[in-house]
């Protein structure tokens, strides 16, 4: 899931920021059109153990083009390598399978989860945003993303208004967004809930891509408390219609019949003569997500504290918190604590494997552990230096530890596996921002 741009609430921001600061918000946009181009730059390497890794160049760059107008750009590459759960559960004994490609397979030992180890991927995105002032207290930020990947390309565009009121204390926004993405598999277009074949035969598709489009509405209000302190509060309605299933993602059909293979996977024409089905998700998602956001500015240290609700008509509700919390250690220098805590129901089509009983009666299902109930911890440092007015450096490393529970209807030879899909990531990200 990507997030949608969404910089006029940046832009609320950066207003109240000068006010907790005792600067004169106009004064401190004011620099003229001479004004230099303001740089970000960052890569950032993150790692599952066993798993997924990326390396994550971003470079974005800022400029005034008059008064309290300014144009934002930012490029992000994305290297992704490594083995990606597949859905499939696993057994007491080695299992291979179809690549999506179909051109080749891939195997599984014993008593171990199912990791597509041919997964890999480079993603592309380019973004531009324009600021400008409609009049002196009403803003609009009009913005163009373009994505592009191996098998995925996203464009998409974006409106957002905000309006100072209150001595600009004050401000309320409203924004919407539109994404048009064309999903284009590796091997083309599974047909939910059909059989994973042997190789080399072709797997039963229903094109070479798929599209889908997505459209967010933001509402919300950002409100000076006092010199010191701001609260803001978002509501964001999302809407994505068209191919939402992950077209890699498979499921386990386990024997559910009394017997030798009870809780074993089902014997049947697949790969190495078992069977897996590809996964099938709703062709529409409806979410609700409301957001609050506090930052309080004590003598010199800052604290900042949001809190996001989240719920879908898939049956999903999360909750996520996270805390900052900026120490001034003197010379420039500072560190900044980060912890967040999520949790997550599950999807009510989500199933770890399917039954060999409901098989064929079930239309919509995925073992994907990311629709499953998890919790997910992040603990996190970052240390920065600011070495003049125009230039910092930062660096920034965190742990992840995702936890997903054991299913509670496991049996049979299930009941020896280990059916959890935790894990821990690690994140480490260098940045340097300058002016030019």
């Amino acid at each position: 899931m990507q997030l949608k741009n969404k910089k006029s609430i940046r832009s609320a921001l950066a207003t109240a920021t000068c006010t907790l600061l005792g600067t004169n918000a106009t004064d401190a946009m004011a620099l003229g059109t001479d004004a230099p181009w303001e740089f970000d730059s960052a890569v950032l390497l993150y790692s599952e153990e066993d798993r997924v890794s990326a390396f994550e160049p971003v470079f974005k760059a800022r400029k005034e083009l008059d008064d309290k107008e300014f144009i934002n750009l930012r490029i992000v590459i994305d290297v992704l390598t490594g083995a990606s759960a597949s859905g499939a559960v696993p057994m007491p004994f080695q299992q291979t399978f179809t690549s999506p490609s179909g051109n080749n397979v891939y195997t599984t030992p014993a008593n171990e989860t199912p990791l597509d180890d041919t997964f890999k991927d480079t993603r592309v995105a380019l973004s531009a945003d324009w600021e400008k002032p409609i009049n002196p207290d009403l803003n609009a930020v009009y913005g163009a993303y373009f994505s592009r990947e191996y098998d995925y390309l996203s464009l998409g565009g974006s409106a957002t208004f905000s309006l100072d009121t209150n001595n600009k204390n004050t401000t309320y926004t409203g924004g919407v967004s539109l994404g048009l993405d064309r999903v284009e598999p590796v091997g083309g277009t599974p047909v939910g809930m059909t059989e994973m074949p042997d190789f080399p035969t072709e797997k039963t598709t229903k094109g070479s891509s798929e599209n889908k489009t997505v459209v967010d509405l933001l509402f919300g209000v950002t409100q000076v408390l006092s010199r010191k302190s701001l609260l803001q509060i978002n509501y964001t309605l999302g809407s994505i219609s068209g191919y939402l299933t992950d077209p890699y993602k498979l499921l386990s059909v386990i024997d559910d019949t009394p017997g030798p293979t009870y809780g074993q996977i089902i014997n049947q024409g697949a790969a190495d003569g078992y069977s897996y089905r590809h996964e099938n998700r709703p062709d529409s998602r409806l979410s609700h997500a409301i957001y609050a956001k506090y930052v309080h500015q004590f003598n010199e240290d800052v604290i900042n504290f949001s809190y996001r609700y989240f719920f879908d008509d898939w049956g999903i509700t999360s909750h996520t918190f996270d805390v900052r919390y900026r120490f001034e250690i003197g010379g420039g220098h500072y560190l900044q604590p980060h912890v967040r805590y999520y949790t997550q129901t599950e999807a009510d089509f989500y199933q770890p494997f399917l039954l060999d009983s409901e098989d064929e009666s079930v239309t919509e299902a995925s073992a994907d552990y990311r629709l499953g109930e998890l919790v997910t911890t992040t603990f996190g440092l970052l240390y920065g230096i600011e070495f003049s007015k125009t230039q910092e450096f930062t660096f920034r490393a965190e742990l992840m530890n995702q936890s997903v529970d054991e299913p509670s209807n496991k049996f049979g030879a299930l009941n020896s596996q280990d059916l959890s899909t935790d894990l821990d990531a690690y994140i480490l990200q260098v940045g340097y921002s300058f002016q030019w």
